[in-house]
Parts: C-alpha cells; sequence; structure tokens
C-alpha cells in the first residue's frame, strides 16, 4: 500500500501495451507521481502486443464472473473511447461466429448465454438470407452476430500511450534490461548496467518472460509457468479478398483457450486466416526458424506441458500438422469458407502468445496478477489482453496501488 500514491515513483518493467497502459493511468491518477517504464528491446511494443491481428475483443468467450470477463468489457468501450480521443484508426465492423454441425450448435448457444451475461448487447442469430448479406461466401449451419467485436491499430495505440506518458512527464527507457531487483526497506532497487533507480512500487508486465521475472524479482518459484505458443496466419491474395468482408471466426473448443483458425480483416485492409497454436521453440520466435535451447528445456523440461500433451494428444498433433501442411491449414479454414483454395493464401505473419500453465498440464484461462513486497507482478495477461488493457491498469491501480 502506498500511503501517498501522488509523490510516490513507480516503476514499471515491460514496454507492451499492458505496460503503457498501466504508466499512462497511473500518471493520470496521480499527477505528482514519476512514474519510470523501462523496456529491454529497443522499442515499445516488440512482442506480443505488436504481433497479434488487432482485434477489438467484447467478451463473448470468458466464464461470467471471472476477471477476464468483468475487464474485456469495460475495457473495450475504454479502448474505442481512446481511440475515438486520439484519432487511433479502429472499426467497431462486428463479427460472426460460425456453428457448422449440431454440437457446435449447441456450442455457440452457450456462448451466446455466456456473452449475454457478461454484458454483450445486439447479440442475434442471422438467419441465411442475413448471413449471406454481410458474409456472401460463409457456410454455416448457424451463425451468431456479434456487433461490439473489431479491429484496431494496437501499435498506433501504443506510440499514442508514449506519446502522452512522455507529455505527462513519465520516462520511458528502452534498451534496457534489468540485471538486478532487489526489495528494500524505501521500496525496490532496479539495476541495469551502470544505472540504478529506486521505486516505492514496481509492477511488472514482462509477458512472454513474466515467470522468470518474477523468479529474478522475488527469489521465489513463480506459481506459474509461461509455454510459449506460436500463432501462424495465413494471408488471402488480392483475387481472394472478397472472400471475407468482417471477421469470421468458428465455434472455438471451449478446452482451450485458442479461438481456432478464423479469418481477420485487419485495419490495414488486409485479410488473415489463422492462427494455428503450436509449440514455439524460442519465447519470442515468430519464425519456424528461430530456435532458444534454453526456452526448449524449459518448455520440454516441465512436467505441466507433457500432462497437457498427453490430456490434449489429438489437439496438439492436428496443431502441428497445420503448421508443416498447408493443406490441413486451408482444411481448417474451409468448414466457414469452402470456395476458399490453396492458390488464394499466402504466408503471413505469426505471433507468440505467453500462455500460463500449472504443474497439471491445465491452461491458466484467467487473468493472473500477483503482489510480493513492493511488486506486482502481471503473470498471465493473453487475448483479450491488449483490448481490456486500460481497464487492467485500472485493475492494477485499484487492487493493488491505491487499495
Amino acid at each position: 500500500m502506498q500511503e501517498n500514491p501522488n509523490h510516490s515513483t513507480f516503476g514499471i518493467i515491460g514496454g507492451g501495451i499492458i505496460g503503457l497502459a498501466t504508466a499512462y493511468k497511473l500518471l493520470l491518477r496521480y499527477p505528482q507521481a514519476s512514474v519510470l517504464l523501462f523496456e529491454k528491446e529497443y522499442a515499445i511494443g516488440m512482442h506480443q502486443s505488436g504481433n497479434n491481428s488487432g482485434v477489438l475483443h467484447c467478451g463473448l468467450y470468458y466464464q461470467p464472473g471471472s476477471l477476464k470477463a468483468k475487464l474485456a468489457v469495460n475495457g473495450l468501450k475504454e479502448m474505442v473511447n481512446f481511440c475515438q480521443d486520439n484519432n487511433v484508426p479502429f472499426d467497431v465492423c462486428g463479427k460472426v461466429v460460425v456453428a457448422s454441425n449440431e454440437q457446435e450448435i449447441e456450442a455457440l448457444e452457450v456462448l451466446r448465454q455466456r456473452g449475454i451475461a457478461n454484458g454483450l448487447e445486439g447479440l442475434e442469430y442471422l438467419n441465411p438470407e442475413a448471413l449471406k448479406e454481410r458474409e456472401p461466401s460463409v457456410w454455416a449451419t448457424k451463425a451468431l452476430l456479434v456487433p461490439q467485436e473489431g479491429i484496431v491499430d494496437y501499435k498506433a495505440v501504443m506510440a499514442k500511450l508514449a506519446d502522452l506518458i512522455r507529455a505527462k512527464d513519465g520516462q520511458i527507457f528502452c534498451g534496457t534490461k534489468m540485471d538486478k531487483i532487489e526489495n528494500t526497506k524505501d521500496g525496490v532497487f532496479l539495476q541495469s548496467g551502470n544505472s540504478t533507480w529506486q521505486v516505492q512500487q514496481l509492477i511488472v508486465c514482462a509477458g512472454l518472460h513474466a515467470d522468470r521475472v518474477y523468479e529474478q524479482a522475488t527469489g521465489q518459484k513463480s506459481p506459474i509457468k509461461i509455454v510459449p505458443f506460436r500463432g501462424e496466419y495465413m494471408s488471402l491474395k488480392p483475387q481472394a479478398a472478397h472472400l471475407v468482408k468482417h471477421l469470421v471466426y468458428p465455434v472455438p473448443d471451449a478446452q482451450y483457450p485458442f479461438l481456432g483458425v478464423h479469418f481477420t480483416r485487419m485495419i490495414s485492409g488486409e485479410k488473415e486466416v489463422g492462427p494455428n497454436a503450436v509449440l514455439a521453440t524460442k519465447r519470442e520466435g515468430y519464425r519456424l526458424r528461430q530456435f532458444s535451447m534454453q526456452d526448449t528445456l524449459d518448455s520440454l523440461t516441465y512436467k505441466g506441458l507433457w500432462q497437457f500433451l498427453r490430456k490434449h494428444f489429438l489437439f496438439s498433433l492436428g496443431e502441428l500438422q497445420s503448421s508443416f501442411s498447408p493443406k490441413k491449414f486451408l482444411a481448417k479454414a474451409r468448414k466457414m469458407i469452402p470456395e476458399l483454395q490453396l492458390e488464394d493464401l499466402k504466408k503471413g505473419n505469426a505471433g507468440v502468445r505467453a500462455q500460463a500453465m500449472d504443474k497439471n498440464g491445465n491452461l491458466i484461462m484467467d487473468f493472473r496478477i500477483e503482489k510480493w513486497g513492493g511488486q506486482i507482478h502481471v503473470l498471465n495477461a493473453p487475448s483479450p489482453g491488449a483490448t481490456a488493457s486500460l481497464a487492467i491498469a485500472d485493475y492494477i491501480i485499484d487492487t493493488y496501488v491505491s487499495a
């Protein structure tokens, strides 16, 4: 607890969208405070925040009452308002979730009820004519319109947040990886190379390295393990761009936090298909050939990963096959758009998801934030972490800083 946060010095590790949003919200809440943000890369947003498809997620999938559900709806509204106020490109274009069989129809209704419970508005089933008008190439046995979903340029969001932080006298230090983090009687001591800082409270938003920074900073074993999953995309070639108009998603398997191969119109106008979800051999490995012995061994020696693979072998095999076989990837996409052909696709981008997993192989679905002394650690904030980033920042401040 801060006795007088308005006159405190806050340190933030991580220059992704959650770290930036937290720095911005701290400066709004405590204008006299000093806020120092540290990013190990040469620029902000180099990893998860800058390597996603730019979707504004509205809270359809998340368990009612979970932290994700509470923050997703408010986070979406905040993000839209932020973009409107700061001329950041976005489009609340809506999305269609399509069911392909009777089992998926039942699951789609569960999603609809969940969305209603989470406070979503305007959810409606589309009849065949309405679906054809909205997405002429999509085939479905039943389709749910989610009008609050949208797309945004998250890189532009982060650039604007950085500008606002600096305008409020916050400081951003890029190329600054922490060599030492230590709790002291006066707060938290930080060292990077020959530079040192003393902050009253430290907020760590380390994403793909959240577990490692937790252990470095606290000297304690992390309660979770980050297992990196690479999500690979294909792009629609110009001759196939007409096949998708907005956002088209399948009904996801509730056992997994991955939403399945879907179609995304990006804010640039480009159309993407994907992603799959395969174990990454490097925590920041966006290309198949990027490899880290440390990261690979870290995953493969973790009991929880083997438990996950044992329980979900067929899922894992299918995702791996889609990584090496474009035909397998295409088959997943053709469930929704049957006329899509292999020659319509080209290799696209990839992102790496920092997925928290426990020792029993359970994927941690909800956001997870832990406090240790003068440190606050965001241990798990996958999708919709970017959409909800401003709301997550408020939650951190309300719960751990000013409470």
